[in-house]
């Protein structure tokens, strides 16, 4: 006797899991299908929604005086401020002065941000494919961000990825030209240079990543140079300004800790305490586990210019480094910078979005669970202005991320497997 077919409902139910998760023909048309959706989504953004100032209008102002000759970093201004964002911002936005009129086509801008919008989502989808993650996994929404305020975390954010896709092909040194050139726009950046160097170090050996570190220093130093030129104090302090203040009421995630606190010296030392701590940690039992050496073997042999491996050590540890160690080590050193940073603005969520659904797969809790972050992340993000709530709940989401994270990937599925047999 041949068992009775399950209920219709329970069918349909087995044929939707089995498309979300690749077991249907059907799963090979969802990403084409959310990414013209997404597409025709910032078209629909753009001619329904009103576009809504903020930093645009800033940004072509300090180039104007870019273009007029100004080279004293200290010297460029706009509407919202001096100028704090190193030169590959100021080439970038120079590129678009000119193709909107000096900013005037406000339009176009926007055109061309959905442009940059849906490149970006094509190299997040490939960075999730390589990674092997489900397609349910890369469904976002950033238009805002995108279309309606023109913020330069979106080229930034288009930067990482592309260093993340450079990684996992192993493509290192076009890697390392795209993570400069994102840092050299918006120095957020700076967040997952100790993965960066990790990643460099074990996929290349000591050598090259030192020839990595060096073109990283000297693009840096190169885009600089009208600026440098001109006073270098001025300009490292405005586009590398690391003791800049903060503003309380533009705060985001630490809002509930109150005014008088966030403003506090105190404050902000614990955070730089935890945000080391919490590096070290993934360090030293997540993204060397499988190495056979420590952090303080690697720091030892690193401050002598020697190799921590031996050649065929070398060889077969780069080999392990697959496409999921790199986005893994990359994103959750984001995530872990942007929970213990000092102050986000609503544009960092930019960073976080593409990030969160990734982390939260390989956290291994169960999906259920994982929607229900996601959900209250997407909440507190868009509540404006936030609330000791609402900020509450952005740093929660990003701690149970990090801490799921940690335990999701105590086994480092793949990488540590490889580097074990390699032993």
């Amino acid at each position: 006797m041949t068992g009775r077919k399950p209920p219709l409902h329970q069918q349909a139910l087995g044929l939707v899991g089995d498309i979300l998760n690749g077991r249907h023909m059907l799963s090979q048309v969802i990403a084409p299908a959310l990414f013209l959706a997404d597409a025709v989504l910032c078209a629909l953004v753009i001619r329904l929604i009103p576009y809504t100032e903020i930093d645009w209008k800033a940004y072509m102002e300090q180039v104007s005086q870019f273009v007029s000759g100004e080279r004293d970093y200290t010297k460029i201004r706009g509407g919202t401020g001096p100028l704090v964002y190193p030169a590959a911002h100021v080439y970038t936005y120079t590129g678009l002065y000119y193709l909107t009129d000096e900013g005037k086509n406000i339009l176009l801008a926007q055109k061309l941000f959905a442009v940059l919008y849906v490149v970006t989502l094509g190299v997040v989808m490939r960075c999730y494919r390589n990674a092997r993650v489900s397609k349910r996994y890369i469904i976002q929404r950033l238009h805002s961000i995108f279309v309606l305020r023109c913020f330069n975390d979106c080229f930034a954010v288009l930067f990482l990825f592309l260093t993340i896709l450079a990684f996992q092909n192993h493509s290192w040194r076009a890697g390392v030209l795209f993570y400069t050139w994102g840092l050299g726009i918006k120095m957020s950046l700076l967040l997952v240079l100790p993965a960066v160097g990790i990643i460099l170090l074990l996929g290349t050996g000591l050598n090259s990543a030192l020839q990595s570190a060096a073109i990283i220093a000297l693009v840096q130093v190169l885009i600089g140079v009208p600026f440098l030129a001109n006073n270098p104090w001025g300009y490292l302090g405005r586009a590398f300004e690391l003791s800049r203040q903060f503003f309380f009421k533009w705060t985001v995630n630490w809002r509930f800790m109150g005014e008088q606190a966030f403003l506090s010296k105190e404050f902000a030392l614990v955070l730089l305490a935890l945000h080391v701590l919490a590096l070290l940690s993934f360090l030293t039992s997540r993204w060397l586990k499988g190495t056979g050496r420590s952090l303080s073997h690697i720091i030892t042999s690193v401050l002598q210019v020697k190799s921590p491996f031996l050649p065929q050590e070398q060889e077969a540890v780069a080999e392990a480094i697959t496409p999921e160690y790199v986005m893994t080590t990359i994103l959750s050193a984001n995530v872990i910078g942007l929970l213990f940073a000092r102050s986000l603005h609503y544009q960092f969520y930019a960073y976080l979005a593409w990030s969160t659904p990734y982390l939260l797969y390989k956290s291994r809790i169960h999906p259920v669970l994982q929607y229900m972050l996601w959900a209250a992340q997407e909440w507190a993000w868009n509540v404006y202005p936030s609330t000791p709530f609402s900020s509450g709940v952005v740093i929660g989401v990003m701690a149970t991320t990090v801490a799921s994270v940690w335990l999701g990937t105590k086994r480092s599925v793949l990488w540590v497997d490889n580097a074990e047999k390699t032993k």
